[in-house]
């Protein structure tokens, strides 16, 4: 599912025009979620008869964007827009094609009372269709219904919604919403209570960026400060996640950590690996979610899961998650949307209060993620004596962070410069090791995503092993050595690509007047504490992306056949 929003007005007067365009408002606040085609199903008539009214049901679709949508919506001669309703409903929906390719007869709303690809009202044959969404119009006290698969779409009508749960089944009815389950386990309730959302439509809104993009890596200082908000004491150096804090114990005593994730969340778990080993004490498996599940990877009861999930409901991480329960294991979400799927079924979790990400490529909830997973080690080894210092020294860096991530963000000019002599290139190949591994494959996969360009992250300690043969005097290379234990393994690596005559551009400390000496293009970072150094070398990677990509004419915002929230394998 890409985006899904309805709108039921009762008993309040609405002309079609003011209710398409809340259809087609609602839609483009979903755009972000990715699609090939959109389309809008609305009442024909004003028939308080269900079926001479379901007989009036219109269908609008069109492959491309919800702007050819709503300038398809204005061409119809036929449809009276200034008609008032009391009663009506119309439903909006954004998808990809997965079966059958993207056109009108295949785009969404579709008619229902379908009967092997035939509507028994009279339609034509729509049978190469993946799914369908069916609309049925509601039978006569005034109320509005927004119904939405985002918050993002309903908060300029209201903050207070209901989350629905899987097999929920929502009805309305004589203006009054009622809520079944289609299957009940004991002690299984559909109540489902209102909540307040806590967002703001300026949260949703570019202000005065020039895509989503750009604004959440622009907000990454706010970010990372709202992600330790209340958690972090730098008076007294302790760290308390009111999620985790009944399960800690249970966590300490285990035999394992396994993070399961997929794409730039599970860079966020291999950027974190090695400090949690190091804090924890215990075995740390990253996994990719969809490899994790191909290999039926053995779990146990005394294992702790985390479920990494910017949207928290990315479906091979669901699938795992599942998976993990059924075996006996504690599992832990960490997510970015309160009410989504893995926040709900997980035993505990930490909510990493990124703020609303719109950008399809993520950047924002990244940094947020890494945060929030280097909270999660010093928690668990706040009562080790042996491991003060280094916690102290970890916390100082976490409270100097938001200063040093808008000293990286001043660079803008200079990595928009560098942006202007590679764009033009094919590929790109991004080398680090320890720490920086992760920032490595995170920068390569903004760049794949959003530029096009071929870019690959490769660990240098691997270079002899393959990769040295792509690099020569025509490649773009960008290498990332920092003044941590593997500074001189990562010269030896620099060394080596200058000798095939490659001219790598090179991420490092500020103060490695060394590297800076020997090399003729650098990107100079401030120095932080090496586990949080990640977080300040992938910024600039964010940038680059970012402006490669506006330089080759493309929508950093909606790349080609890509959507933010993964709810299908």
């Amino acid at each position: 599912m890409c985006g899904i929003f309805a709108y039921l007005n009762y008993h309040v007067p609405r002309t079609r025009r003011e209710i398409l365009e809340t259809l087609i408002k609602g839609l483009q606040r979903l755009e972000y979620r990715g699609y090939d085609s959109a389309g809008v199903g609305f009442d024909g008539g004003n028939d308080k008869d269900w079926e001479a009214n379901a007989c009036k049901i219109q269908l609008i679709k069109k492959k491309g964007k919800v702007k050819a949508l709503d300038e398809e919506v204005h061409k119809q001669q036929d449809i009276d827009l200034d008609i008032e309703f009391d009663v009506h409903l119309g439903i909006a929906h954004t998808r990809w094609a997965t079966h059958g390719e993207p056109n009108a007869v295949n785009s969404h709303p579709q008619r229902s009372d379908k009967n092997n690809g035939k509507d028994k009202k009279g339609s034509c044959n729509l049978s190469r269709v993946d799914s369908t969404t069916c609309l049925f119009p509601v039978e006569e006290k005034a109320v509005e219904y927004y119904f939405a698969s985002d918050a993002s779409a309903v908060i300029e009508h209201t903050n207070r919604v209901i989350f629905l749960e899987d097999d929920d089944v929502a009805a309305a009815v004589d203006g009054r919403l009622s809520i079944h389950r289609i299957k009940r386990t004991a002690g299984d309730h559909p109540g489902r209570a209102v909540q307040t959302l806590q967002m703001e439509l300026q949260q949703i809104m570019k202000g005065n960026f020039s895509s989503f993009m750009q604004k959440e890596i622009f907000e990454q200082p706010e970010s990372v400060v709202n992600t330790m908000r209340g958690r972090v004491n730098f008076d007294d150096y302790t760290v308390n996640l009111g999620g985790l804090k009944d399960h800690i114990k249970e966590i300490q005593r285990c035999r394992r950590l396994i993070l399961i994730a997929c794409g730039t969340s599970y860079h966020a778990g291999v950027a974190t690996r090695q400090v949690l080993e190091e804090l924890t004490e215990l075995p740390v498996m990253v996994e990719l979610a969809s490899d994790f599940l191909d290999r039926n990877t053995p779990v146990f009861r005394d294992d702790v899961c985390f479920f990494i999930s910017q949207s928290g409901e990315t479906a091979d991480t669901l699938m795992a998650l599942r998976y993990c329960k059924e075996r006996g294991a504690l599992t832990v979400g960490i997510t970015n949307t309160v009410g989504s799927s893995i926040s709900r079924e997980t035993d505990c979790g930490v909510h990493i209060n990124a703020g609303p990400e719109i950008g399809v490529a993520s950047t924002k909830a990244y940094t947020s993620q890494f945060v929030s997973l280097v909270m999660f080690a010093l928690m668990m080894c706040d009562d080790r004596i042996s491991m003060q210092e280094r916690r102290k020294e970890i916390m100082l860096g976490l409270k100097r962070l938001p200063d040093l991530i808008k000293e990286v963000l001043s660079m803008d000019d200079e990595i928009q410069k560098l942006a202007t002599e590679l764009y033009h290139q094919k590929s790109v190949l991004i080398m680090g090791r320890g720490y920086h591994y992760a920032t490595c494959l995170e920068g390569a996969l903004k760049i794949k995503e959003i530029t096009y360009m071929h870019s690959e992250g490769i660990l240098a300690g691997e270079l002899k092993h393959g990769p040295l043969a792509l690099v020569d005097k025509l490649m773009p290379v960008i290498m990332i050595i920092m003044r941590d234990n593997t500074y001189a393994k990562c010269q030896n690596a620099f060394q080596q690509v200058v000798a095939r005559q490659g001219r790598p551009v090179v991420i490092c400390d500020k103060e490695d007047t060394e590297t800076i000496k020997n090399t003729k293009r650098t990107i100079k970072v401030p120095h932080s504490v090496d586990c949080l150094q990640g977080i300040l070398s992938v910024i600039p990677l964010q940038l680059l992306a970012f402006h490669l990509a506006v330089l080759r004419g493309y929508d950093v915002d909606f790349p080609r056949n890509l959507a933010k929230s993964v709810t299908v394998e």
